[in-house]
């Protein structure tokens, strides 16, 4: 019984942690109608900046919270001033996009700065535990559990009673009534980001001082957890943040006790997927509030594509396969192998973001079935490579189509949320099925590349089958999308209501694209697991989706020479500059911070 008892006041504590980002996310989806994915990095400058002033400057408890709060603040006045307010007008998804690469550019200064070892945030409070009941509570938890319930009467208060908080609050119910009754909505803006940020800083210094623990890379889990508890309690109700956020702090703390601490994660990620399926306006909404806004899931931008001829393509192709010939050197030849395999997730990726206008977070996932299906069809059962390979695409395309298809009710955002859960799920259950993954150990001793029976143990074999896979599925996807399935699909991008209103049935058009984008990928990640012969459940993390998405908009939405163009700029040209790989992730960031302001459209234009 005691044991319970502390899980509870565990999950209650880290409930009030995720309530002060969820709050802060809240308000900003409020008047802003944005998920700010960069939350999670104001959330670890937070933890650095409590961790120098105690560390440096030796400041009591209260005034480093304080100099947190201010830090947070500031840092929040600059996302919303330079970041997102240059992209007023623009498709709803490029400030979502923005918000990405704004947390790439933090994460990696912090990174630089502080280098990405962890470091220990000691507690000036006293390591005492008071008994309740069978269990006990300490001094910590009851530090953390009073500033998440002052913030959360302070914020009551000043939405409440003060005229600033009217203001708030007449934004978010109707930002362009709210301007013409005299409302300054700028203003208004700039105060929801920087209290939002302060409280996010809050919550990565009292996680730091919880855990005695901070770490550059923390960003993305605090970014999902605030996430998971707004969207469970209800996207833009800052009640329902708060009401979200202890259930989700309750979940993870039970979870961990009944099943272990690799669970924990899992639990709170198929709690958002269930949500946003069954119930998208969260639990504690009200039950007459209207359906999420209708936003549209795509980011095209006016353009004329540039269009290259058939034959300027095939002669493309085939300086390309001359390369290994011309510059046999190993290093050229690796990263153009890195290219051509980043080319096929940007090929699927296009087609079902740029032409379906499904913007898909979590397609790491697919590559990693893939990589996964082909290594243990090959190691386990001894199928042929080539073979394994093949089924691992076709495995793929229905276990990813499978995965997505309810969330292909939910539009905007929302789907752009559940595909980032559902490769979350995907790689945490590769991280606990030992049974048949090997858990963190990875799979190991895969199988080199074959085809035939002829082993491709060169680097110019390789190179040429790599290129040869990519060319020949370029050419179906230019071949679909060209064909009547291919102006079907970019129909119900362009508006799918009237697609609907003609007949169309989206899901079956949604989940045909899914299908064939997510062999792609499959092959994509099969081909990666018997090149390097060993993958694990970090090889396909969260930031190649991030560097998927960029890739397509660097080269064009909808583009397939766009999508190649794009892959090989983005791998192929950090490769050239060896010196600057350590700053790889904060180019990444940069670019698609450039992209989204300057051209969205991108280098080759979109179709």
């Amino acid at each position: 019984m005691a044991s319970w008892i502390d899980y509870t006041v565990n999950g209650i504590i880290i409930g009030n942690i995720y309530a002060l980002l969820a709050v802060g996310l809240a308000l900003i989806f409020g008047v802003s109608r944005l998920i700010n994915f960069a939350h999670g990095s104001v959330y670890v400058v937070g933890a650095y900046a409590g961790f120098l002033a105690v560390t440096k400057l030796g400041t009591p408890l209260p005034l480093t919270i304080v100099i947190v709060v201010v830090v947070g603040a500031l840092l929040g006045l600059g996302i919303e001033r330079f970041g997102l307010r240059p992209l007023q007008g623009y498709a709803h998804i490029a400030p979502l996009l923005a918000t990405i690469g704004i947390g790439f550019v933090l994460d990696q200064l912090v990174q630089l700065s502080f280098s990405p070892d962890p470091r220990a945030l000691p507690s000036s409070l006293l390591d005492t535990r008071f008994q309740i009941g069978n269990g006990t509570i300490g001094a910590l938890d009851l530090l953390i559990a009073g500033i998440g319930l002052i913030s959360a009467g302070l914020l009551y208060y000043f939405l409440r009673y003060t005229r600033l908080g009217w203001a708030v609050r007449a934004t978010a119910q109707d930002r362009d009534a709210a301007q013409q009754m005299g409302v300054d909505v700028d203003a208004v803006h700039r105060v929801v980001f920087a209290i939002a940020s302060g409280l996010g800083a809050v919550a990565g210094l009292l996680v730091g001082m919880y855990y005695n623990y901070i770490d550059p890379a923390m960003s993305f889990q605090a970014t999902l957890k605030g996430v998971v508890a707004q969207v469970v309690g209800g996207v833009g109700n800052v009640p329902g943040a708060i009401a979200g956020s202890l259930l989700l702090g309750l979940v993870e703390s039970y979870g961990i006790a009944l099943f272990g601490t690799s669970y924990r994660n899992l639990f709170a990620f198929i709690l958002l997927v269930v949500v946003l399926v069954l119930r998208p306006n969260g639990l504690f909404a009200s039950r007459r509030q209207t359906p999420p806004e209708p936003m549209t899931g795509t980011f095209i931008a006016p353009s004329r594509p540039i269009v290259i001829p058939p034959k300027a393509l095939v002669g493309a192709a085939i300086v390309a396969a001359m390369v290994p010939l011309v510059f046999p050197h190993p290093y050229v030849m690796q990263t153009l192998i890195n290219s051509w395999l980043y080319a096929l997730l940007g090929l699927s990726l296009t087609l079902i973001a740029g032409t379906v206008g499904l913007i898909s977070l979590g397609h790491a996932a697919l590559l990693a079935i893939g990589g996964y299906t082909s290594a243990l069809l090959a190691l386990n059962l001894g199928v042929p490579v080539a073979l394994a390979m093949l089924s691992a695409g076709l495995f793929t395309a229905l276990l990813g189509t499978v995965l997505v298809f309810p969330s292909f009710r939910l539009r905007g955002h929302y789907f752009s949320i559940a595909t980032l859960a559902i490769g979350e799920i995907v790689s945490l259950v590769i991280l606990n099925w030992e049974t048949l993954t090997r858990g963190p150990i990875g799979v190991s001793g895969i199988p080199s590349l074959s085809l035939f029976g002829f082993e491709l143990d060169t680097d110019r074999s390789v190179y040429w089958f790599t290129l040869a896979v990519m060319v020949v599925l370029a050419a179906l996807q230019f071949r679909l999308l060209g064909s009547h399935l291919g102006r079907v699909l970019r129909a119900v991008r362009d508006d799918d209501v009237a697609a609907r209103s003609y007949g169309i049935r989206l899901d079956r058009y949604k989940a045909l694209a899914f299908a064939v984008g997510s062999f792609a990928a499959g092959v994509s990640g099969a081909i990666t697991a018997h090149i390097y012969s060993y993958i694990n459940h970090e090889t396909f993390n969260a930031q190649l989706s991030i560097l998927a998405l960029t890739i397509v908009i660097l080269g064009g939405m909808g583009n397939v020479t766009g999508a190649i163009v794009g892959s090989v700029l983005l791998v192929g040209l950090p490769e050239v500059f060896r010196v600057a790989a350590e700053y790889r992730v904060l180019i990444y960031g940069l670019v698609l911070l450039l992209l989204v302001r300057f051209r969205p459209q991108g280098i080759m234009g979109t179709v």
